[in-house]
């Protein structure tokens, strides 16, 4: 990890602390900076993990779509902890790692579809100040996904960016645990579509 957070990591304890500690580990093969720093605010830890949690049993959309989607929102907004996590995830959900490592360059790669490309461009668009998602993404969308999955869709980029904005507020940055199971260092983006 290249700085430390901003808020330095508590020590986690307790009945519900060693829970939390042994399905880290289970789940990463330690336990993430991130926890350290949200157990300050167990409330808070809580409420994120939940959210995730339920955000997990959404089936409307497809889990592809919702990982580059959030990747896309993590690229962008410059969460490394997300696109790390992401990556990981894909690995570990089976979902396309190939097309995952492509996220941050999107634009310039070759391997999505016109579809994959339109859900990246709105979860990108969801993501600015002030939004600049159009009419025509959306009804693109809407006419491809359907309603449900297009609600899924969105609310799945807007949780991605609470996480990718609070990392980067708080100082989170990856821990490897794509490269801790093997997986190629993901794609960069050209100077050209950084600047896009």
């Amino acid at each position: 990890m290249a700085s430390t957070p901003r808020i330095p990591e508590a020590e986690i304890t307790g009945v519900y602390g060693a829970l939390i500690k042994r399905f880290s580990r289970k789940m990463f093969g330690e336990v993430p900076e991130a926890v350290g720093v949200m157990w300050h605010n167990l409330p808070v830890l809580k409420d994120s993990m939940g959210l995730g949690r339920k955000a997990a049993k959404w089936k409307e959309c497809d889990k592809n779509l919702k990982s580059y989607a959030h990747m896309a929102v993590a690229s962008l907004i410059g969460c490394s902890f997300c696109l790390d996590l992401g990556y990981f995830q894909a690995h570990n959900e089976g979902l396309d790692e190939s097309k995952a490592r492509e996220v941050p360059r999107w634009r310039e790669s070759q391997v999505f579809t016109p579809l994959e490309r339109d859900v990246m461009e709105y979860a990108e668009a969801m993501s600015q100040t002030p939004p600049t998602v159009t009419d025509e993404l959306a009804a693109r969308l809407l006419e491809q996904l359907g309603a449900p999955a297009m609600v899924e869709l969105t609310a799945f980029a807007a949780m991605a960016n609470q996480m990718a904005r609070t990392n980067v507020a708080l100082g989170i940055e990856a821990q490897g645990f794509a490269s801790s199971c093997g997986l190629p260092p993901l794609a960069q983006p050209s100077d050209v579509a950084s600047q896009a």
